[in-house]
């Protein structure tokens, strides 16, 4: 399945202007995802206006819009479950179901003569989607998102979210999960401290959330929950890899030329026949045969996450990029670089056959 980047907005905390400039932002980076939250039901005629204005605008921008939906809003507006279409003339491409119901309900809702997608909540790990199944749901319009927790400390735990999305992941639902901007300020409620899916999340940079959430496999759609995140986060998330695993570095001061370039490949991948004490990454060796590599900064113990290339003394493991899993001692690898502390988590992901590359931070 492919994966893509979406966007949030909240039209009763912002501006409609605020909110269509930052979706023409977003469009022209390639964001095709919008959530787009509706908390405020005061009259239906003018809540019908609002919504229709800003989803109108962002279909015509290209982008995919799911409403998320409190359930007293039906009550407000006057309108059931049973009939859809007010949420369709709106011009919305799905709607999020908060409420759950008894399996049979959401299955028939999935064949909603407009057409519209059910997301359903991913963050609770009970049989829900399988019952839903069970009663021969139209597969194609359901979707999985995972909630975000705007109160610091009350977000998801990383193994829970794992079995959480499995259950979505092993049906081949489309799933999605929430990142959250460090300089964005708009949510849903009176408490905004970031609004992500993952606990472990919450004070990362945008893109290494969303290269995590990729590196799972669990996760189709990264969605950024707070709006408007800054033009800067917006364009780094924008070009971060999303199917190929990528991990920050920061290189020595010593490190060549040579060195930078090898590291620079675009296109490294760990030995299938692979071993606890490093990645390797042997093709580079190949490729850069006949190149010198003289000794440097080769005579300390090497640590986790340390990034190392065989040098002039390695014999044909000469310019062979290694990235160490257990701390050891080897004269013939020349420390280039160091992956950063806060990515040392994505090695988990590197395994056999992985392609990787490496996102040069100086």
């Amino acid at each position: 399945m492919k994966r893509e980047l979406g966007i949030s907005i909240y039209p009763d905390h912002s501006d409609p202007q605020a909110d269509q400039s930052y979706l023409k932002k977003a469009a022209k980076l390639g964001y095709t995802r919008l959530f787009i939250s509706m908390l405020e039901v005061n009259n239906k005629t003018k809540v019908s206006q609002k919504f229709s204005e800003i989803i109108g605008y962002a279909k015509k921008l290209g982008f995919e819009v799911i409403l998320d939906i409190a359930p007293t809003i039906f009550d407000k507006l006057g309108i059931s479950y049973d009939d859809l279409s007010f949420f369709a003339k709106l011009g919305a491409d799905g709607i999020r179901l908060d409420e759950g119901f008894d399996g049979s309900k959401e299955a028939m809702l999935s064949y909603n003569p407009e057409g519209l997608a059910l997301e359903l909540n991913m963050s609770n790990d009970v049989a829900y989607l399988d019952n839903i199944l069970s009663y021969e749901a139209n597969k194609p319009f359901i979707y999985g998102c995972h909630n975000f927790y705007p109160q610091a400390g009350s977000a998801l735990p990383y193994d829970f979210f794992v079995s959480c999305s499995q259950r979505f992941k092993r049906q081949g639902i489309k799933t999605a999960a929430f990142v959250t901007s460090q300089k964005a300020k708009i949510g849903p409620w009176d408490i905004n401290d970031g609004l992500p899916t993952l606990e472990m999340h919450r004070h990362l940079s945008l893109e290494l959330q969303a290269r995590h959430l990729f590196a799972t496999g669990l996760i189709d759609t990264v969605i950024i929950g707070n709006a408007y995140a800054s033009d800067e986060e917006l364009a780094q998330l924008a070009t971060s890899e999303r199917y190929k695993l990528s991990l920050g570095i920061e290189f020595v001061s010593n490190a060549t030329e040579l060195e930078r370039k090898i590291v620079a490949d675009p296109m490294h991948f760990r030995r299938g026949d692979i071993t606890a004490n490093a990645v390797r990454s042997t093709q580079v060796r190949v490729k850069y045969a006949n190149a010198a590599n003289p000794p440097h900064d080769n005579r300390q113990e090497f640590q986790v996450g340390d990034v190392v290339i065989g040098n002039d003394d390695f014999g044909k493991y000469k310019n062979e990029l290694q990235i160490i899993l257990e701390p050891h001692q080897d004269p013939r690898k020349n420390l280039v670089g160091k992956i950063l502390p806060e990515e040392l988590m994505l090695l988990d992901f590197v395994k056999p056959w992985t392609k990787f590359s490496f996102v040069l931070k100086n």
